[in-house]
């Protein structure tokens, strides 16, 4: 009998969750994790016989604390304080991290949030066996980014166990679903707590211009340091200086030309230079009179093309397919 010692956390929401009845448990229940409905199930199964006096106590207390709160803040922090209070160090930290990483309600929603370069990345060390379980779990349309993104002789012995695949063992399931969490999400959500200033830089990336330079002006003015520390993470259209010749043809490569012109309309002569040293003679001809076939346009239109174009760049830098250097100067020894 559960009432001859005191409740632990666990216990103690089984036993609230039993005494609102069925109906009200149940839309909590929707509400939850399915490691916390586990976690949960797991007490009430195992909770045994509560007195009558132990309730009305668990619902007094509850009532208390919920009362004297007054405003209630809801954070990363406040939730790791009292999952603490109840949990071992190490299950705490295994679901902050999981909490922190993508958005989602299930892992395999979570995994489907997940930048298709990084999942490919982690997956391309896998088993093909692991990774085509994977990829019957995401949506189709992710799934089909992933594939793309992996070596192609590995692609196809993962399309060849997909086509082969019955229906995967529930102990199988859950042991991909374990080390994708170990492993993976973990370590992802661990990667994605950035620096605030790189995080605002990619930010004003995404400006145009005048916003761009109306904001960081009255930056400036607040905080002359952060401004600067901004502006140095910034990468923009001109920064493509940046990137080596055999970068920069597969850039070309990969850039709707119509795009390229209308970006180029708006950049200084030395990068447009650049670029067209990085063509062939008839390429950069054609190029210089599409430009001049554009006559005047909007700043706004040549700063969205521009950022397409930077967007692509740093996509192709994220598969490895280019190199882009962070702008800052490293020290020469004399």
């Amino acid at each position: 009998m559960t009432g001859s010692r005191p409740l632990t956390g666990p216990q103690k929401a089984a036993a609230f969750m039993l005494a609102l009845g069925e109906e009200h448990a149940a839309a909590l229940f929707a509400r939850m994790h399915e490691d916390e409905i586990r976690d949960l199930s797991a007490a009430m199964a195992s909770l045994g016989t509560v007195p009558a006096a132990a309730i009305e106590e668990l619902c007094r207390e509850f009532g208390d604390n919920l009362g004297q709160a007054g405003a209630l803040v809801g954070s990363y922090e406040s939730t790791e304080r009292l999952l603490l209070k109840t949990l071992p160090k190490e299950r705490v930290a295994q679901i902050m991290e999981e909490i922190r990483g993508p958005a989602g309600r299930t892992m395999w929603d979570k995994l489907g949030n997940v930048n298709e370069a990084v999942l490919a990345n982690y997956l391309k060390n896998e088993y093909p066996q692991t990774v085509a379980v994977v990829l019957t779990k995401v949506r189709s349309d992710h799934a089909a980014r992933v594939l793309s993104l992996l070596p192609e002789g590995f692609a196809m012995e993962v399309v060849m166990r997909m086509l082969r695949m019955e229906t995967v063992q529930k102990e199988a399931l859950e042991g991909v679903e374990r080390t994708l969490k170990a492993e993976f999400m973990s370590n992802l959500a661990r990667s994605q707590r950035r620096d605030a200033h790189e995080m605002m830089a990619e930010i004003f990336n995404n400006l145009d211009r005048q916003a761009e330079s109306r904001i960081l002006a009255a930056l400036e003015e607040r905080n002359r340091e952060s401004a600067e520390r901004i502006r140095g993470l910034m990468f923009t259209f001109e920064d493509l200086q940046r990137v080596d010749g055999a970068g920069l043809q597969a850039l070309l490569r990969a850039v709707e030309k119509d795009k390229l012109a209308l970006a180029l309309k708006g950049a200084s002569e030395q990068l447009r230079e650049m670029f067209m040293r990085n063509l062939t003679e008839r390429a950069a001809k054609l190029l210089r009179d599409d430009i001049a076939a554009l006559g005047p346009v909007r700043l706004r239109d040549v700063d969205e093309a521009q950022a397409t174009i930077v967007l692509l760049a740093k996509d192709m830098a994220a598969q490895g397919q280019i190199q882009l250097q962070d702008g800052r100067e490293e020290e020469m020894v004399p």
